[in-house]
């Protein structure tokens, strides 16, 4: 199935039903009084995450969505029903925004976790509330309201708490299989990767994180060129951004230096905060080289922006298992200075308020 994490819908609530104005004619009762019931609430719509769904695929094809309008009130003191609402299932992960406004309207991020998209109308008002005694036999009522109606864009972003960078064949796949479970599709030619793979890395029984593999960027990225431009936006909520190098490449005349800087180059021409989020450089296919050392060295002589490097062969797992560690104890340490932070917040929120 086609990767589909991108789409435009347009979501449109029901009207509320009218009230009515109307009277008590029974026999024997020659004033009834009003007795004009309420018109019903229109249906809204709602966006709700659910972990079962992967995709957007879904809202590719069917771009508008509806829910029903109020029914109108009626005599005899008889209210109109309240249509039922309408509840889009996305994936987590997905991003709502106003395409008019280009507001926000929701970041789903927990599995439940529900949106309102569209609000129905309310429901008009029967002559029953316009009695007085003043007033015996009002003949006002009023309509009911229009439901809300928006353009929206879908987007979705993986949940991962590392993300892999890197060119075409650097090995990314092959990693993201000597690490977890996952089993991305890998071959000895460029763009193998067509689309994201999440893999789960188990440190321990009680210790895991989640790891997202993007397909490869090319030079150009940024502007549009190859396919990893489209995935970039999976990378956005990552802790940890892991740039794989090919230290020993297959064809001839290529430049592991150059590479890497074309990689970050692309990197922050896309987005500036994804360009500082903590990166780390992994030296792969060393397995390849016959003087290993000299060309790592040679490597970092030349290539020094990374927060921390290892060096490691991803085809038989050599130095994956200290980098799993590695990356297991910089997550924990960066969960525990968030809420920390957000702790001090919270303090400081409160003793303002005071």
């Amino acid at each position: 199935m086609k990767f589909i994490d991108e789409s435009r819908i347009e979501v449109i609530a029901g009207n509320g039903g009218n009230g009515i104005a109307s009277f008590r004619r029974e026999k024997y009762i020659e004033k009834g009084g009003p007795d004009g019931g309420d018109g019903g609430r229109g249906g809204s719509i709602y966006a709700e995450a659910d972990r079962n769904i992967n995709t957007l695929v879904d809202f590719r094809f069917t771009k508008t969505y509806r829910a029903r309008n109020g029914e109108s009130g009626r005599g005899s003191d008889c209210y109109g029903k309240g249509a039922d609402d309408v509840i889009l299932h996305m994936p987590v992960g997905t991003v709502i925004t106003d395409l008019n406004s280009g507001e926000v309207i929701a970041d789903l991020t927990h599995d439940g976790e529900r949106a309102l998209l569209a609000e129905g109308g309310k429901g008009g008002l029967g002559n029953i509330h316009f009695k007085s005694s003043t007033n015996r036999a009002p003949r006002q009522c009023t309509s009911g309201t229009e439901g809300q109606s928006r353009e929206l864009q879908l987007e979705l972003k993986v949940l991962a708490d590392v993300g892999l960078l890197g060119m075409p064949n650097a090995g990314k796949s092959t990693f993201i299989r000597a690490v977890s479970a996952a089993r991305p599709k890998v071959a000895d030619y460029p763009f193998t990767t067509l689309h994201p793979n999440l893999g789960v890395v188990r440190v321990s029984h009680e210790k895991s994180f989640v790891i997202a593999d993007i397909p490869g960027l090319i030079e150009g990225a940024a502007e549009g060129a190859g396919l990893g431009h489209q995935f970039l936006r999976h990378l956005a909520r990552t802790s940890l951004l892991l740039h794989l190098v090919d230290i020993a490449p297959m064809f001839e005349g290529t430049s592991p230096v150059a590479e890497a800087r074309a990689i970050l180059n692309e990197l922050k021409k896309y987005d500036q905060s994804l360009y500082e989020k903590p990166r780390w450089l992994l030296l792969n296919k060393v397995d390849l080289l016959e003087d290993k050392e000299a060309k790592v060295a040679a490597f970092l002589k030349e290539f020094s922006d990374y927060d921390r490097y290892f060096v490691i062969s991803a085809i038989n797992g050599d130095g994956c298992k200290d980098l799993t560690y590695a990356i297991m104890e910089h997550l924990l340490e960066t969960k525990e200075r968030e809420q920390q932070m957000a702790s001090d917040s919270a303090q400081e929120s409160d003793a303002s308020s005071l």
